[in-house]
């Protein structure tokens, strides 16, 4: 016989583990069911794009770190793309290929944490975690060698990035090459059977084709259902149209295959930085460009494959050395729009994993 309940409202966040950083979300109940959700926004607002109207198109750059700071460089890399389309700069080839190298490094470290914290909602206690930050601490070596940093990283430049990769960059690059496959199974192995993990996620958070379509939804979100979006392949940027990879898609849409589309584009990526590794060629790594960029007047819109999905900039110039207005297109404030059809009709405790599926970053969120 069921209970009588009346329906209850409770706020997750906005500080809370498992909102991501400082996102509230209103939650209505009947027992533990969700009738509703509201999210509420804007803890974190700091202004990234008004603020870049005040700087020159160089210093932007340091700000692009603080949207996704957990993937700085492709901040960077979407940011001087559409800079490069407003003055018409063509960076150097190895530049170009740099550029492939730091972002496809930067996809893997951010699919790691996007897989440890994942499970760490699950309720795994540590261990996946642990293992997904040790090798994302690898890589964040890899960084400090690049530019001197860890977190935010500001390596690119309007017309190629900041400086040569050091002599020890590139040994180091080849052992984690060879390593990383290894470590990519042993995550596979210990959490793709897992029961625990299959029972929690498979057939829960569906989310159709037709309605991430529709949200303009994209990134693992999308082609987790099916959808083989790709800007890489579809659009291509840098040296992509000179790369063999897959677009890694699934079928049912649900936090499982969200979590195993990231894994397999762990998989992916390496087979990319193989690529690079090998065709890399020898010259200049930027353009010879004055210290103040002045483009013409006129707009650009350029966009890359984020971890997250399509992160777009838009820039208009009014000839003077500061953009006239920038917009960003994140896509973590993109995919959240369907968070409401995600959540309805499941529990409190497949809200955490599903909300943990989507894989925000409230810097990209709030700007």
């Amino acid at each position: 016989m069921p209970l009588r309940t009346e329906p209850i409202t409770i706020n997750l966040g906005p500080q809370h583990p498992s909102t991501h950083g400082v996102f509230r979300l209103r939650v209505t109940f009947d027992g533990e069911v969700i009738q509703d959700v509201e999210p509420v926004f804007g803890y974190l607002h700091r202004g990234s794009e008004k603020l870049a109207e005040e700087r020159t198109y160089t210093q932007v750059i340091t700000l692009t770190d603080r949207l996704d700071y957990v993937a700085s460089m492709t901040s960077n890399q979407a940011y001087v793309i559409a800079c490069e389309k407003l003055t018409g700069i063509h960076p150097p080839e190895r530049g170009l290929y740099l550029r492939v190298i730091a972002a496809e490094l930067q996809r893997v470290a951010s699919h790691l944490v996007a897989i440890g914290f994942f499970l760490q909602d699950l309720g795994a206690f540590a261990t996946p975690l642990m293992y997904c930050f040790r090798e994302r601490e690898r890589i964040l070596d890899l960084f400090e060698m690049l530019c001197g940093a860890r977190i935010t990283l500001s390596y690119m430049r309007i017309g190629g990035v900041f400086q040569d990769a050091p002599e020890e960059f590139w040994p180091a690059l080849r052992r984690f090459l060879d390593e990383m496959p290894g470590y990519a199974d042993e995550l596979d192995a210990l959490l793709s059977e897992n029961e625990v993990v299959v029972a929690r996620t498979r057939g829960i958070g569906v989310l159709p084709a037709d309605l991430l379509i529709n949200a303009s939804a994209t990134g693992p979100v999308l082609r987790a259902s099916g959808v083989a979006w790709d800007l890489r392949k579809k659009d291509p940027y840098d040296v992509y149209d000179r790369l063999e990879f897959d677009v890694v898609t699934a079928s049912r849409s649900d936090n499982y295959d969200r979590y195993y589309v990231r894994l397999q584009e762990i998989r992916q990526a390496l087979r990319i930085l193989e690529q690079c590794y090998r065709d890399i060629p020898e010259g200049p790594v930027r353009a010879t460009l004055s210290n103040l960029v002045r483009p013409p007047v006129g707009e650009a819109y350029g966009r890359v494959e984020s971890p997250k999905g399509e992160l777009g900039y838009y820039l208009v110039s009014d000839g003077s050395i500061s953009p006239y207005r920038c917009r960003v297109r994140s896509p973590s404030l993109i995919n959240l729009t369907l968070l409401r059809e995600l959540l309805m009709g499941w529990k409190l405790a497949d809200l955490v994993v599903s909300f943990g599926s989507i894989d925000i970053n409230m810097g990209e969120v709030d700007r």
